[in-house]
């Protein structure tokens, strides 16, 4: 998954979504997901009938995971000396998990897509140049990280780049989709994000260029000589 900060690793979904395969884990996910207020380790294994030390085991591992946040709160709503200790409590965290296979990136296209629109509407400026320019912007950020190999960035990010002779072909379309029913829009999108990432990645080895052909992305990497 793209991420808004390049520094950001891109987090396992898929491992996310194992955990709740268990059942236990779901349904200890699922109480603290209904629950108005964060739920401790004694209230769970009471509520689900569980041992307390098998509640905090799978709910730590849930916020291992991410899927839980852990808070510390004295319900006895005491303060200062003598109060005790705060409680160790966990409450569904803001991360939303997703996994598709192959990979695919519609919400970061939606968000360049609302970003370019917004954009437009304010300054006049037509809505397609706006969304080149905020793709090449998030492809340097990404690119500024990629220690100047550009293909190491590319299969982080579920492109699929498999070489060919001396081009880099892209396997995987993120936007697949959405480039299916709108391809100028979102090739363009697409190649702007790319040469974005090249330039700021210091890969001078490959330039990216439009080649449309079924069953990859409409972009390849060739040999920037």
């Amino acid at each position: 998954m793209f991420v808004d900060d390049p520094k950001e690793a891109p987090r396992d979904d898929l491992s996310a979504l194992a955990a709740l395969d268990e059942p236990t884990r779901r349904r200890l996910y699922d109480l603290v997901a209904r629950s108005a207020g964060p739920v401790g380790r004694d209230e769970a294994a009471e509520t689900l009938g569980l041992a307390r030390q098998t509640a905090a085991f799978h709910l730590d591992r849930l916020a291992g995971e991410g899927l839980l946040d852990i808070v510390y709160e004295r319900r006895s709503g005491r303060t200062g000396p003598g109060a005790g200790r705060p409680a160790k409590l966990y409450r569904r965290s803001g991360r939303e998990v997703g996994v598709s296979v192959p990979a695919r990136q519609y919400e970061l296209a939606g968000q360049l897509l609302a970003e370019a629109v917004e954009e437009s509407d304010s300054t006049g400026e037509p809505v397609r140049a706006v969304l080149n320019r905020k793709a090449a912007e998030l492809g340097e950020r990404l690119g500024a990280e990629a220690a100047r190999s550009v293909v190491d960035l590319l299969e982080r990010y579920g492109f699929e780049p498999r070489r060919e002779g001396d081009t880099v072909v892209l396997g995987n379309c993120p936007f697949h989709l959405l480039a299916r029913r709108h391809v100028d829009t979102v090739c363009g999108m697409n190649l702007h994000l790319l040469r974005g990432a090249l330039a700021a990645s210091g890969d001078t080895a490959y330039r990216a260029c439009l080649a449309p052909a079924p069953g990859r992305c409409c972009v390849v990497l060739e040999p920037a000589s």
